[in-house]
């Protein structure tokens, strides 16, 4: 990159995003992560991991993340996965994360360099008129909830975005298109339809998810926002020979572009 790419012009400037998810990262993952992420980080201004950080939620895996991660010189946005739950340990990895400067989003939003992040971990379901709904047994009823409970949050978070870019950061996949590849069996695991409500109402520019290891790398809502999945595995099989992330280039105001601060 030359010197005159490097300084932004007054009026504007170009932030780029790179998203992944699904690191999957184990106790003997040390220095194999690391490998991986510098190649991202060469090409971004903010990392956005999509959850799965973890192979079986255990903190020694967080730490060896963390350890991975502190190496990288780009503000670091995420959530968690399913798989990072998996221990009941989840709070005492977001702390692991956070020491070594991931923002771990729940329903909760920050604002880095001009654009805002909203993100939650999300939750199945399913799409369209196939949508699990609350009727019958009491089980049937709470996981219905949860679902419900993930769309609430996501959207109170993006109520606190007063930006001109949004950008929603899932695990699971808010439309149908994106986990197209997935075993018919196992689609409505993959997302929620109810997910995407909310994305409508605020307007948000882009949406990140993995979770769909065979999915699709991307689709749209049916108001047309789009939606990438951005799961390693799929990432590698689609374009082994890049930089095993999603980039998105967002337009900012070349002052919101030296910002930093949470919000909300």
């Amino acid at each position: 990159m030359t010197k005159k790419e490097e300084t932004p012009k007054a009026s504007g400037a170009m932030v780029r995003l790179a998203a992944v998810a699904d690191l999957h990262c184990t106790k003997t993952s040390a220095g194999q992560v690391q490998t991986l992420l510098a190649r991202i980080a060469e090409v971004a201004d903010i990392l956005l991991l999509g959850g799965d950080l973890t192979d079986f939620g255990l903190p020694e895996e967080a730490h060896i993340l963390a350890h991975e991660l502190n190496a990288l010189k780009v503000p670091i946005v995420g959530v968690l996965g399913n798989h990072d739950y998996e221990s009941g340990k989840q709070d005492e990895i977001v702390r692991i994360l956070a020491d070594a400067g991931v923002r771990i989003l729940d329903g909760d939003a920050c604002e880095i360099k001009g654009i805002g992040f909203a993100g939650v971990k999300g939750f199945a379901g399913g799409y369209g008129r196939a949508t699990l709904g609350a009727w019958g047994e009491e089980i049937i009823k709470r996981f219905v909830q949860e679902a419900l409970n993930e769309t609430l949050k996501l959207e109170s978070a993006l109520a606190r975005l007063r930006m001109a870019h949004r950008i929603a950061l899932l695990h699971y996949s808010p439309i149908k298109a994106t986990v197209e590849g997935e075993p018919p069996e196992i689609m409505p695991f993959m997302g929620c339809g109810r997910l995407s409500e909310p994305l409508h109402r605020y307007g948000v520019t882009a949406v990140f998810h993995g979770h769909a290891h065979r999915g699709t790398p991307e689709g749209k809502t049916s108001e047309g926002v789009p939606v990438y999945n951005v799961a390693l595995p799929l990432l590698r099989r689609h374009w082994p020979d890049r930089p095993p992330c999603r980039i998105l280039e967002v337009a900012v105001d070349a002052k919101a572009a030296e910002a930093e601060k949470p919000s909300g």
